[in-house]
């Protein structure tokens, strides 16, 4: 087999396995989704937010199908997410949203609780779970982020800002429509939902970015290398604050890395042991590649 070849099979090879994985995390999420849905907030008339939270109050108000609620609702979503991000996110969407709409026709789910507070928590915890694995499959079953994407590019708001308007908006109207006790537990379903969404996508195992400031710089990166494992990246930095100094005196190494949410303690501990002096800065990072980080499964 020629070189050509044999790089066109990688490459084929690979999409399939992309393909595959997405397609198993679509239908994963649909599963869940489905599964909270219909043993949790759907007999006990309980709503979420965004895109689903409106999909049930039409539901509960008009008494028609939610998966034709949820297909029109979403519609106008999808749209904008071909426009916006790509044509093969809408087509993966649309699956989505068409095959969780089917699940939702079937009745042999059991009903699981009628508590109102293991509803809202467990059943937002498997819608969440749901609207996670399906962007990690590259598509959404609930459009709220896209229309969020859109006017965040219009607006100095934040796609996080414009969701939390757009969730009260639906709540509010949950609170006159219905009731406020069941814009309440929806209030719940959401927060439940939505800290399982970050947890799916994100992982527990969160990225940090770790900045160290510290005169004994070049003990703290050989720590870093040798007792974590983990690679480093030396900045060349200069003193600001402390007064009197020449120039070569004000220079200073600054180290940065990046650890996973779980060794930040162990991170700080190992620099706090060799200077406790040292200025550490963290931030989260949304993902990383290449290095010596321990990489999570790639996703669209």
């Amino acid at each position: 087999m020629g070189i050509k070849k044999k790089i066109r099979y990688a490459i084929k090879k690979a999409d399939y396995q992309v393909i595959f994985k997405e397609l198993f995390y679509i239908i994963l999420g649909i599963t869940s989704a489905s599964f909270g849905l219909k043993s949790f907030l759907l007999p006990n008339h309980f709503l979420d937010g965004g895109a689903m939270g409106i999909s049930l109050l039409l539901n509960i108000k008009t008494g028609y199908s939610l998966g034709i609620i949820l297909v029109l609702v979403n519609i106008p979503f999808v749209l904008l997410g071909s426009r916006q991000i790509s044509k093969m996110f809408a087509f993966k969407t649309i699956a989505a949203i068409a095959g969780l709409a089917f699940m939702l026709t079937f009745d042999f789910y059991p009903i699981i609780t009628s508590d109102k507070l293991l509803i809202a928590v467990f059943g937002g915890f498997f819608l969440g779970a749901g609207i996670g694995m399906a962007i990690r499959g590259g598509a959404v079953i609930d459009g709220t982020e896209v229309l969020a994407l859109y006017i965040s590019k219009k607006i100095s708001l934040s796609v996080g800002d414009i969701i939390l308007v757009f969730n009260i908006a639906i709540f509010s109207v949950a609170a006159l429509v219905l009731n406020v006790e069941t814009a309440l537990y929806a209030i719940l379903t959401y927060l439940a939902a939505s800290k399982t969404v970050d947890y799916i996508i994100h992982g527990i195992e969160e990225y940090i970015g770790v900045t160290i400031i510290s005169v004994e710089n070049e003990e703290i990166r050989q720590a870093i290398i040798k007792i974590l494992g983990r690679a480093v990246t030396i900045y060349k930095g200069e003193r600001g604050y402390v007064k009197n100094l020449k120039m070569d005196e004000r220079e200073i190494n600054i180290v940065f890395t990046v650890v996973t949410r779980l060794e930040v303690t162990k991170m700080r501990n190992l620099v706090k042991s060799i200077d406790k002096q040292a200025f550490i800065v963290m931030h989260t990072v949304d993902d990383t590649y290449g290095g010596m980080v321990k990489q999570r499964p790639l996703h669209s």
